[in-house]
């Protein structure tokens, strides 16, 4: 039996064990943490009684993916919870504009700004299903359907505010910039339209759905398939140098590319380690979690059923904050995302108080208190918002990166998403998950399609390991 090590636990790791495992391999995951999941892990630690997810909460893609969607992990008690509205963007004066499971519903309340987001998201939620095979993978392959791909790039190409211009009100502009923001990166750079226009027909195909009882139920899930196929995982073992791993016929790192050059050191080709020590991360969030007695006093009605809200003002505002933070400076008025998982999942609140999860972007390595600037984009679209909360949990860039190694300066993204590297992360070639170290691979969200709970990483790693294996 052929043996492998995954360094790493987080989804792409878990799905990448998973698939060698059932595949016959004898497969140990190595976890440097006390528990599993990388950014997909809840707990009550932070605020005693309710249950928080620790980084990613809303799982578009977990829901969509084709490897993960197709393992049965229902069999292992994972539950799929959708709020009644999936996103609201409020603006100033109690406005809000809303995305619905029902695009004909969404493009109904944006007003004479509905046939337009028909056009553009309705027709790539209708061809959702084909898209998402290309859009979870490397964007230099060979796409499956290369002619749906072809009209979704023409649109996926352009910056978000030259995509917004096809829109006149305030409501359809903002919902889009903001979901677009997503991106992590400034709103006037090519293919942040993508963000926006993939996540929106998420929405509309397979919603933004959480996982009932936390995030970690994704990654329980995972290592219930993974035991049930022989493989193992040990908690609290960091990897330091490959050599640990001698004796595996296969390694796979869901690790960022610069620590994959620390771990291989010498067995990794120049070129490559040059590569990696070149990749960049982008901007970081600010986390603040929040139990919040009876919900937060939305001015808008929509707002308090919506499983996430995007608060952050105009597209105007939200570009010029996102400027701002990819040019390493912190704006007054940050974009902040804020996540009421409770409405889908009532079960991780208590007596009456919610937990409630935000974070805000800030820049790179950002080592100052941007908890008063988050608090207060939350009160100026909910006045009194401050008087209803109970207790916080704050952690910045520098804690979320001690918290999980990936998350280098705070970066939950795992990489900028500008120029080339939007295109072809870690680097340029034809396989970017292939280290050039023999039987060694790169799997983390460092990787195409980059971050999102769809375990796509691990799954293409995988399978070009197991191509290697059956060509030696």
């Amino acid at each position: 039996m052929s043996s492998a090590v995954v360094v790493g636990s987080g989804p792409n790791g878990l799905a990448g064990a998973v698939h060698l495992a059932m595949h016959g391999l004898d497969v140990r995951v190595l976890e440097a943490e006390p528990t599993i999941g990388g950014g997909c892990r809840s707990s009550v630690e932070d605020l005693p009684g309710l249950l928080v997810d620790e980084c990613s909460a809303f799982h578009p893609f977990a829901a969509a993916s084709p490897y993960l969607s197709g393992l049965g992990l229902e069999e292992h008690g994972l539950r799929w919870r959708e709020p009644d509205v999936q996103l609201v963007h409020p603006l100033d004066g109690g406005r809000a504009a809303a995305l619905w499971r029902d695009e004909a519903r969404t493009a109904s309340g944006l007003g004479p700004d509905g046939p337009a987001w028909d056009r553009l998201i309705g027709r790539a939620a209708r061809s959702f299903g084909t898209l998402v095979e290309d859009i979870l993978g490397p964007l230099v392959a060979v796409p499956r359907h290369p002619f749906a791909l072809a009209r979704f790039g023409l649109d996926a190409v352009l910056p978000a505010t030259l995509s917004a211009r096809r829109w006149r009100t305030d409501e359809a502009r903002a919902l889009f910039g903001g979901i677009a923001a997503h991106a992590f990166a400034p709103l006037d750079s090519p293919f942040t339209s993508s963000v926006a226009i993939v996540l929106a027909a998420a929405a509309h195909t397979v919603g933004w759905p959480v996982a009932e009882g936390g995030s970690g139920a994704i990654t329980a899930a995972l290592a219930a398939r993974l035991a049930r196929f022989g493989g193992s995982i040990e908690t609290g073992r960091r990897v330091e140098d490959v050599r640990e791993l001698d004796g595996a016929d296969v390694v796979l790192l869901d690790v960022t590319p610069s620590a994959a050059a620390r771990i291989l050191g010498d067995r990794l080709p120049p070129r490559v380690a040059a590569s990696y020590r070149r990749f960049r991360h982008g901007p970081a969030a600010y986390r603040v979690d929040f139990a919040v007695e009876g919900g937060i006093p939305w001015a808008s009605e929509l707002a308090r059923r919506a499983g996430t809200v995007h608060v952050g003002g105009t597209l105007e505002e939200i570009a010029e904050a996102e400027a701002a933070t990819a040019r390493g400076r912190m704006p007054a008025r940050p974009f902040v995302l804020v996540g009421q998982q409770y409405l889908a999942d009532p079960g991780r609140s208590r007596d009456g108080v919610h937990p409630v999860w935000a974070y805000a972007h800030v820049p790179h390595a950002f080592a100052g208190d941007a908890t008063e600037a988050l608090v207060g984009q939350i009160e100026r679209f909910a006045p009194g918002f401050r008087r209803t909360v109970r207790a916080t949990a704050v952690r910045g860039p520098a804690a979320l990166e001690a918290h999980n190694a990936n998350y280098v300066g705070g970066d939950i993204g795992a990489g900028a998403n500008t120029g080339l590297q939007l295109l072809a992360r870690p680097r340029l070639t034809p396989d970017p998950y292939a280290t050039g170290a023999p039987g060694v691979y790169l799997c983390s969200a460092s990787t195409p399609p980059g971050a999102g709970t769809h375990g796509m990483g691990g799954y293409r790693a995988a399978s070009a390991a197991l191509r290697w294996l059956a060509r030696r």
